[in-house]
């Protein structure tokens, strides 16, 4: 890419990241090419929606406006009158959130290498796998599609439908290298189960307790990748054999093995924090890393704080880009769709734009500041 890494912001970003021919294939391969020439054309709605969420929570016609002036400048739209609001409703059904999902399965690839701080641990890629719900507008459409959970108020439901998501992330660098979403009724460890087909040999994926049955084990590891996950600490994991550091070689069965006659053999790390503010707290790691000599235990523990970055990047999502407590707006299930996965790819532009600026002057791409919401020219 050819652009000062150094000079983009806005509009800018979003096609230097998602040039004008990518963002084409992308419409084409879902079936949105125009055929007749429209005064919203899918090209044009894809850049909107992404401007929609780098600008987050401008009003419509105001990213419309920028969206315009910046296309102008860049010599891709003549003279071309801002639509109505309305029209722009129509043209986002029209597109739907299938272009998005492609344009970010296209472009969603890991960027760390063995100089990037943070992204490798003894030659292996650090991945983490996360979590979290997205509060979405409260329409009969919404809570049909996406479900509203309880709260802890007797009976009484949440304010808002909402959106699970499921992330794997490169820790290093934070991109969000693959995402699957769903309503709030589906589960997490369902949703993450959807995640090993992103992953692959040389690869350490750090989960919380919550992802270490044996059905997703067998997913990762039957992909190629390696696993270190927390369990809780009264659970039963028998001593096979112990190893040097102290760690042990153990054994783990799914649910729908009572007879423990198909079990999963795991290296189990016990140790308890301290000089933290969880000081004295036990903890037990479980890994698919079992030689001792190669992948201390010492180290393994000190690295599983690294699980805690996938966290930062729901932040960066959900707060300092999305804005703190901002619903997402669309009314229908597809806008919805369309708006997060808009997020996700706006989130990895600006995640793009940190890491390059990092290799350039030496800094750790998870150090610098958080990406934020960027300010339509003239905004108070």
């Amino acid at each position: 890419m050819s652009a000062d890494v150094g000079e983009l912001s806005g509009l800018g970003l979003l096609t230097w990241v998602y040039p004008s021919g990518l963002v084409d294939r992308a419409v084409a391969a879902c079936g949105r090419a125009e055929q007749r020439r429209r005064l919203l054309p899918a090209r044009l709605m894809v850049y909107f929606v992404l401007g929609l969420a780098l600008f987050s929570p401008a009003p419509y016609l105001e990213v419309m406006r920028h969206l315009v002036e910046g296309l102008r400048g860049q010599g891709l739209l003549g003279d071309w009158p801002v639509p109505a609001k309305s029209s722009l409703f129509r043209a986002r059904q029209r597109l739907g959130p299938e272009p998005l999902r492609v344009l970010f399965t296209t472009t969603a690839k890991p960027m760390g290498t063995e100089s990037t701080p943070g992204a490798f641990w003894r030659g292996l890629r650090l991945l983490a796998v996360d979590g979290t719900c997205w509060d979405v507008a409260d329409s009969p459409a919404n809570e049909a599609a996406f479900g509203r959970p309880g709260n802890s108020r007797g009976h009484d439901k949440s304010s808002f439908p909402q959106v699970r998501m499921a992330c794997l992330t490169e820790v290093g660098t934070h991109l969000v290298l693959d995402a699957e979403l769903a309503g709030c009724r589906t589960g997490e460890v369902t949703l993450v189960g959807r995640l090993p087909r992103s992953c692959g040999p040389g690869q350490l994926v750090l989960a919380d307790r919550e992802f270490l049955g044996v059905p997703l084990w067998r997913a990762f590891t039957a992909a190629g990748a390696d696993l270190l996950g927390r369990v809780p600490v009264n659970r039963v994991l028998p001593v096979d054999r112990i190893l040097r550091d102290g760690s042990w070689l153990s054994r783990i069965h799914a649910h729908t093995d009572p007879a423990h006659s198909d079990p999963v053999t795991v290296r189990v790390l016990a140790y308890r924090l301290n000089g933290t503010g969880r000081a004295g707290e036990d903890y037990r790691l479980v890994t698919s890393l079992l030689d001792a000599r190669r992948h201390p235990a010492r180290q393994l523990a000190a690295l599983y704080q690294e699980r805690w970055e996938a966290e930062a990047v729901f932040a960066e999502l959900k707060t300092h880009q999305r804005g703190a407590r901002v619903v997402i707006s669309s009314k229908t299930p597809d806008g919805v769709l369309q708006q997060i996965w808009a997020h996700l790819l706006v989130h990895h532009a600006l995640r793009e734009l940190m890491v390059r600026t990092a290799a350039t002057r030496g800094l750790d791409p998870d150090q610098s500041p958080s990406p934020r919401p960027c300010a339509l020219p003239g905004a108070a």
